[in-house]
């Protein structure tokens, strides 16, 4: 599993309960939800700690899920990296710029692995253990084990310390994704019972907050701990989403590929 990031849910507060009374931010989460991350990021500050970092996320999260992008994602996480006045901005920005990095690296367009794991950690020695902030950051350092160190063991550490933040927090966009991605660790070995638990915990979760973009690798996953004919259902309408976003998750459209023909 190449591994999603994941951006602080613009349509929720800090403590992770639900925002709605803001219109900016409400905007903000219903674009970048359908994977208008520009137009999302376009609509925020560029001059306060607080936007610029939240531009920088949405413009990283579109290299992930996009694959394009990236020299303005580097601009707009300089940016919020110069206006990191404290530890917690600082943190946050460090952990961006790790996501950044990583990016590049399981994407294939530099290896930055070294990168990745240094500001992952400058992050670590920044960020409060009691910050909601914690629970991204561990998500992000499970994901650096998973995919490029080859840790699926410290990975699944990762993420249940991810996990147990993000339900701690109320953070319910963050919780699906460590849901899917303990699921694919437990897949990995087998047991299909449990992965099936966990990718159907992070479809619901995502289908209930609307998050479009991520409703269709949700549904692969799935598909991948079902049986036929259910299996064959929920890559068929991931497809048509993934048709819908304009081919977003690029990464998606390998794993949804139908089976070449035989002779």
């Amino acid at each position: 599993m190449l591994g999603e990031g994941k951006v602080a849910h613009p349509a929720m507060s800090g403590n992770g309960t639900t925002a709605g009374d803001d219109p900016l931010q409400t905007a903000v989460w219903r674009l970048r939800s359908r994977a208008c991350w520009a137009d999302a990021a376009a609509l925020l500050p560029p001059d306060t700690a607080a936007g610029s970092m939240q531009r920088a996320a949405l413009l990283v999260e579109r290299c992930l899920y996009a694959e394009q992008g990236w020299q303005e994602a580097e601009d707009a996480l300089r940016t919020a990296e110069a206006l990191a006045h404290t530890d917690e901005e600082r943190g946050a920005a460090a952990c961006e710029r790790g996501h950044l990095a990583y990016t590049a690296t399981v994407h294939g367009v530099r290896d930055r692995v070294d990168e990745a794991r240094a500001a992952l950690g400058r992050a670590a020695a920044l960020i409060h253990p009691e910050s909601p902030a914690r629970a991204l950051l561990d998500f992000r350092r499970g994901l650096l084990a998973e995919n490029l160190t080859r840790s699926p063991q410290a990975a699944r550490a990762a993420y249940r310390r991810a996990h147990t933040a993000a339900a701690a927090h109320s953070d319910d966009l963050l919780l699906s994704f460590t849901w899917r991605h303990l699921a694919g660790l437990a897949l990995r070995d087998g047991e299909i019972a449990e992965a099936r638990h966990g990718f159907a915990e992070s479809l619901r979760i995502r289908e209930e907050l609307g998050y479009l973009v991520g409703t269709a690798p949700a549904l692969a996953s799935l598909a991948d701990a079902e049986v036929e004919p259910e299996a064959s259902r929920l890559r068929e309408e991931a497809r048509r989403l993934f048709r819908l976003l304009g081919g977003v998750p690029t990464w998606l459209g390998r794993q949804l590929a139908p089976p070449a023909a035989t002779a």
